[in-house]
């Protein structure tokens, strides 16, 4: 199976990002992560209503079919679970491994949720919180879902108006919607450098505190 990651920004993007992002921070005190998920959750449950869907009128057509060449009758039990098993296990596999059809069963609630909890949890596992000035941003960009998250630390936080990240996030939506993920990445990596610069401008001791571009595998 190809890295969805890959499939959906290339190496030339990839680098176009982490070279935004070493730009930005040059200009501010400010520590941005790009981080791009393949997806945020496995979503199991996806599968099984997946395969039951497609598994439960298949395996009925074919009792009524079948079953009556083996002197059973159009509604005999066994002969439905005989076919309906085998049948759910083929296509739990198909779904399992089709992405784009496994998310035509995961509601955009669902997705949303575990987005928000992936993106809460990379920000305290990749080491946000422990900047010096409470200044790490995370970019949070989950491609399975198609959706992004961004979170600021306190320092931040305080520092930009009501729906700012809202706004970030929504224009990051945006371009991945008109298929150009890493110029709208960029474009946000520079809306978030605005805040950044008026509000922690660049030092002379200065360090890059954070990678610039994580691609969790």
């Amino acid at each position: 199976m190809r890295d969805p990651v890959k499939t959906f920004l290339t190496e030339a993007e990839l680098e176009q990002i982490e070279t935004c992002v070493r730009e930005v921070e040059r200009t501010t005190r400010g520590e941005i992560v790009v981080l791009v998920a393949p997806g945020s959750h496995h979503y199991p449950v996806a599968d099984l209503r997946g395969a039951a869907t497609f598994a439960i009128p298949a395996a009925v057509v074919l009792a009524r079919t079948v079953g009556p060449l083996l002197w059973a009758g159009p509604h005999d039990l066994w002969i439905f679970l005989g076919f309906f098993f085998p049948l759910f296990f083929f296509c739990r596999e198909i779904v399992t491994r089709l992405p784009r059809l496994k998310r035509l069963f995961v509601s955009e609630k669902e997705m949303g949720h575990e987005v928000r909890e992936a993106a809460t949890i990379q920000f305290f596992l990749k080491g946000l919180f422990r900047t010096r000035e409470e200044t790490g941003v995370l970019i949070y960009l989950s491609v399975f879902e198609g959706k992004v998250w961004v979170l600021g630390d306190r320092g931040v936080d305080a520092a930009v108006p009501t729906g700012f990240w809202q706004g970030v996030v929504d224009q990051v939506v945006a371009g991945v919607k008109e298929g150009r993920p890493a110029a709208a990445i960029c474009t946000a990596v520079g809306r978030i450098r605005d805040v950044l610069v008026e509000k922690f401008p660049v030092a002379p001791d200065n360090t890059n505190e954070l990678p610039n571009l994580i691609v969790d595998a």
